[in-house]
């Protein structure tokens, strides 16, 4: 019988920063259990507001105690019985919403898709309203609320050491996909034993390229489903949700990005059709949408949509 879990957003229970498969779980489940979680926004310091009241005290909690070692306020590993390297760990979000009334998005120096264009730094602290599901940018703009974790990674291999957050690699991490939002199943390759599993780095809502180098950063509170996967090869993350496959690119180059989810998505669909590679490749140039995810995280993301009712 699976049961269900809650990770504590404590300080405890959270690192800053890094991936690190040396880093001891906090939680231990079994198989296809599932678990509730509380994430807190990235950053920190000069993107809070500057009334304290709006600060939540779990939030503050972390901030003060939790040491800073990058950009990303993740949960520590959630250790999954039964996963050894080799195996694919499947990721159900069966729920996300926003926790917090506020949100920022910033333009920093050197940061985002245009930094020669803006070498300032700024930050708004947009409103969100629960009431009617939306954000309130500082000139009164709406925009309708989609939430997503921007990281969601098991470990990284080993004999890599530790990784910052910042690149999203073949573990997973700082994807910042939109699409990876309530109801979508994410399948990450697993390189250690219990697969260690992380998440964070709340976004709102966001579009595809992060352009400036920020969603709408704020605190999200989700219910995973964490299922080891022996019957699966995959070497890299993919994703898909109840119309459509997504793989996923992620290289420095955009091109290289953007090879790597064309590759993948006819690698899928041969898997799951009696279609030759060179057919699968004809089907993905017909009905495939192939999108920029992240244009500012070191690794560039790209992913291709595939409607399931073409296979």
């Amino acid at each position: 019988m699976t049961r269900h879990h809650v990770m504590p957003a404590t300080p405890e229970a959270t690192v800053w920063g890094y991936f690190d498969a040396a880093e001891a779980p906090y939680l231990e489940i079994d198989s296809g259990d599932t678990v509730d979680v509380r994430c807190m926004p990235a950053g920190g310091g000069v993107f809070l507001p500057s009334d304290p009241a709006m600060l939540p005290p779990q939030y503050a909690a972390i901030l003060k105690d939790v040491p800073k070692q990058g950009t990303h306020i993740i949960t520590k590993p959630i250790y999954v019985k039964g996963a050894v390297p080799g195996d694919v760990l499947q990721i159900d979000i069966l729920d996300i919403k926003a926790w917090m009334d506020w949100g920022f998005t910033a333009i920093l120096p050197l940061k985002g898709t245009i930094p020669e264009d803006f070498d300032i730094t700024e930050i708004v602290h947009p409103r969100i309203d629960h009431t009617d599901n939306t954000c309130v940018l500082p000139w009164g703009t709406r925009i309708p609320m989609d939430p997503f974790f921007g990281v969601m990674a098991v470990a990284p291999p080993p004999g890599w050491g530790r990784q910052d957050t910042m690149v999203p690699r073949v573990f997973g991490g700082n994807m910042d996909n939109k699409e990876l939002r309530k109801g979508v199943t994410l399948y990450l390759p697993v390189f250690n034993d219990g697969a260690l599993f992380s998440i964070g780095d709340g976004h709102g809502v966001q579009g595809d390229g992060e352009v400036c180098v920020t969603a709408l950063e704020t605190g999200l509170e989700g219910r995973l489903r964490l299922t080891v996967r022996k019957d699966l090869d995959y070497k890299s993350p993919f994703a898909e949700n109840p119309t459509h496959l997504m793989s996923i690119g992620l290289d420095e180059d955009l091109d290289d990005a953007a090879k790597q989810a064309v590759r993948e998505m006819v690698a899928h669909v041969c898997r799951r059709t009696n279609l030759s590679p060179s057919q699968a490749y004809m089907l993905t140039s017909l009905a495939g949408d192939l999108r920029v995810t992240q244009t500012v995280d070191g690794n560039k993301g790209v992913h291709m949509l595939l409607a399931k009712a073409y296979l």
